[in-house]
């Protein structure tokens, strides 16, 4: 079975729900605290054991290139005026993984945006990270999910049980019996965003944490070779992938991920996340928790 080195990090989005501020900035680059979001999630995958990442990013995503990248202005100044330890921070970033980007030209769908990095994953087994969902916790959860697919050699998607009100806004996996010990199960559907709670098959919801295997990026593949035949119009998606490989009886799993986790991809869920990691850093917390009690 081969090791899961690689995360496709689909990065080309609009950000529309933190307009204005992702009309220049894109939303994968908005602060938790004193990291980008996607700062958070390469570390992740780098705990997780993943040696490179590769972002597919698109117009106006330049910032992420370059926050990777070294600053050598920057360095200067900071060992100009003796910051050491911030310089230590800045040196880190670029040495975090190894890089790689590529670009989605046309935005079509998070499956369009992930078939860019095809060629870079071809026959092996590859982790796919979104930048909405921080989950903090012992473990990283994609590390969890690795430990699964290497259990199972099954792809594997990352799910957390959602109430009732919010299963809208979630696509819900349909499952083969129970969770078993390792909080793992079967998937045998999806319903994307359902309208009603009585066309929700679970209470799962996907987040953004994926093990993609081979057989997986091929059906992928397949749905865009569909698009340009029948010429198709509309957004190419990793779930149409995961359908027509349950179609073929591949075995996928869904894993609820050990952690708190966050959506980021809202603007609740980011004031939540830096809230979080404010509370959990001891040069912020007395003096912010001393500040929270004065508004309550």
């Amino acid at each position: 079975m081969k090791k899961v080195r690689k995360a496709i990090f689909p990065v080309a989005g609009f950000g529309t729900r933190f307009l204005p501020v992702t009309k220049t900035q894109p939303k994968e680059m908005l602060p938790v605290v004193d990291k980008p979001v996607i700062h958070y999630l390469v570390e992740e995958a780098v705990a997780s054991g993943i040696e490179e990442i590769i972002l597919v990013t698109g117009r106006g995503k330049r910032a992420i290139e370059d926050y990777f990248d070294k600053s050598f202005e920057l360095e200067h100044t900071l060992v100009e005026r003796g910051k050491h330890d911030l310089l230590k921070e800045v040196l880190d970033i670029p040495n975090l993984a190894r890089f790689v980007y590529v670009r989605q030209p046309i935005p079509m769908g998070d499956g369009h945006a992930i078939l860019q990095a095809l060629e870079l994953v071809r026959d092996e087994p590859c982790a796919v990270m979104f930048g909405d969902d921080l989950v903090f916790g012992d473990r990283p959860a994609l590390s969890q999910l690795i430990d699964e697919y290497e259990r199972s050699g099954d792809s594997v998607i990352a799910v957390t049980e959602v109430p009732d009100e919010d299963l809208s806004k979630y696509g819900v996996v349909s499952l083969e019996g129970e969770f078993g010990d390792s909080n793992s199960a079967r998937i045998d559907g999806f319903v994307e965003k359902p309208l009603s709670l009585s066309e929700a098959p679970s209470n799962y919801g996907v987040i953004g944490k994926y093990v993609v295997t081979p057989d997986v990026m091929n059906m992928l593949e397949r749905v865009q070779d569909k698009f340009k035949e029948d010429e198709i119009d509309g957004e190419i998606r990793l779930a149409d992938a995961f359908g027509l490989a349950l179609d073929d009886n591949l075995s996928i799993k869904a894993k609820i991920v050990d952690g708190k986790r966050f959506d980021t991809g809202s603007k609740i869920g980011m004031l939540k996340a830096s809230v979080e990691v404010a509370l959990s850093r001891d040069d912020l917390k007395d003096e912010f928790m001393e500040y929270l009690k004065g508004k309550l």
